[in-house]
């Protein structure tokens, strides 16, 4: 066991310096690397409150991308965080424009409110989508989201389009060539404290591209 700790920790080093180097290549300067012993929803905990987003990969090395099974510690990190949690996906392409998957409730509100007040998405075109019947009920609350985003200078394509809402986001995906997807981990009606939403569960899996989730 003793053996196999060292091993593990000497692996855990070599990562970590190779991240270093990988972020210093790319302008990085002030990058802070930190091997822990201990259980990674914890150490999140403990480290998070300084930062402003927690960046963690759809799967660990051994995940199964054949199934597309979500990493272990997946929802454990979403369902603890308090920070926005980005989901990075196997390969990277820069982003150029992003959706943002609303349905009204809180955590998809706060997401609307972070992107609007972030510098991150600043240049990047902005799809709003909601799934569900056109009606008075869903367009206010969709409209206000929109009244948002363009008041932080965002030319938004706002739509309520009827049908599942997991289907119409992995199409809306593929059709605008989307390459970051922002929604809520909980849809309003979800029991927030067991799991992460289905729609949002089925979404990571889906999509070949980053995941922003709001709680």
């Amino acid at each position: 066991d003793a053996q196999a700790a060292k091993i593990s920790q000497a692996f855990g080093r070599v990562v970590l310096d190779e991240a270093q180097t990988q972020l210093r290549a790319a302008g990085i300067a002030d990058v802070t690397t930190r091997l822990r012993i201990g259980d990674i929803v914890e150490e999140v905990a403990a480290y998070e409150a300084d930062a402003d987003m927690v960046v963690i990969g759809k799967r660990g090395e051994a995940a199964d991308f054949v199934k597309l099974g979500l990493g272990a510690n997946l929802e454990r990190i979403v369902r603890s965080s308090r920070k926005p949690v980005f989901v990075a996906a196997r390969a990277f392409t820069p982003v150029k424009r992003f959706l943002i998957a609303f349905d009204g409730g809180v955590s998809s509100r706060k997401a609307v409110d972070h992107v609007a007040a972030s510098p991150l998405f600043a240049g990047l075109s902005c799809s709003l989508l909601m799934a569900g019947a056109d009606t008075p009920a869903t367009r206010a609350p969709l409209a206000e989201a929109q009244a948002t985003l363009e008041a932080a200078g965002y030319d938004v394509d706002a739509a309520i389009v009827e049908g599942p809402a997991d289907l119409l986001i992995a199409s809306a995906v593929e059709a605008e060539d989307i390459g970051l997807l922002v929604m809520g981990a909980y849809g309003h009606s979800r029991i927030r404290n067991l799991i992460i939403g289905s729609t949002t569960a089925e979404m990571i899996r889906l999509c070949k591209i980053p995941v922003m989730l709001f709680r």
